[in-house]
């Protein structure tokens, strides 16, 4: 397949992806201190489903989402053709190898590489689908060592709130229900800041994005 076949394709599969997710999840986007503007930013969301980034990229305006890249795991998203086309051609994924054994770039060093040419981010620092009890898993330091490489970056918390009922782990038909994505304020690094204090901050700023906190 050329190249403008490959495009038009990966338009056409990107249009009915989010049709469908948004037929399913008809998802709400609630703007809490911050407003949908055609920023650069990192959005940092919570992870208990497979389509988190899916169904963030799907609640940005067009002209933000055009410009933002998921961060997504290479070791699964190169497991079939069609996964590496929907990956590649379709979210334009910046993919990170979560195995530290075979990897051969630098997660932070792609991340930031991504930023410099433009785009905003999707990110999960949980770094893994959180399926256990607890409401968040422990960050992953990705989040800070970005924040320490780029602190001009607005780093902008994301509540997804009913995505993981809709398409619960180990079930392949979803369940239609209304999700809705709560954006709240940036932040960024403050000077000399530790890494846990930064990440304990990070997710603070997360969990209050709850529906039901106060």
């Amino acid at each position: 397949m050329n190249s403008s076949l490959r495009a038009f394709a990966a338009r056409v599969t990107g249009q009915a992806i989010t049709t469908f997710a948004r037929f399913i999840t008809a998802p709400r986007a609630v703007w809490q201190g911050i407003e949908p503007v055609r920023h650069q930013r990192v959005y940092f969301a919570n992870h208990s489903s497979n389509g988190d980034f899916v169904l963030l990229w799907t609640a940005l305006p067009v002209p933000l989402r055009r410009q933002t890249r998921p961060v997504a795991a290479l070791d699964y998203w190169l497991t079939s053709p069609l996964r590496a086309f929907i990956g590649r051609e379709v979210f334009n994924a910046v993919l990170i190898d979560r195995r530290p054994e075979a990897r051969t770039e630098d997660p932070v060093t792609l991340m930031a590489a991504a930023l410099d040419e433009g785009s905003s981010l999707i990110l999960f620092p949980e770094g893994q689908r959180n399926s256990s009890d607890s409401t968040l898993l422990p960050f992953k330091s990705g989040l800070y060592h970005l924040a320490k490489s780029r602190p001009g970056i607005d780093l902008v918390p994301v509540w997804i709130a009913n995505l993981n009922r809709v398409m619960p782990k180990g079930e392949i038909i979803p369940v239609p229900l209304i999700c809705t994505l709560t954006f709240g304020a940036p932040l960024h690094l403050a000077e000399g800041e530790t890494k846990d204090a930064f990440l304990t901050r990070a997710t603070q700023a997360l969990l209050a994005l709850k529906p039901g906190q106060l």
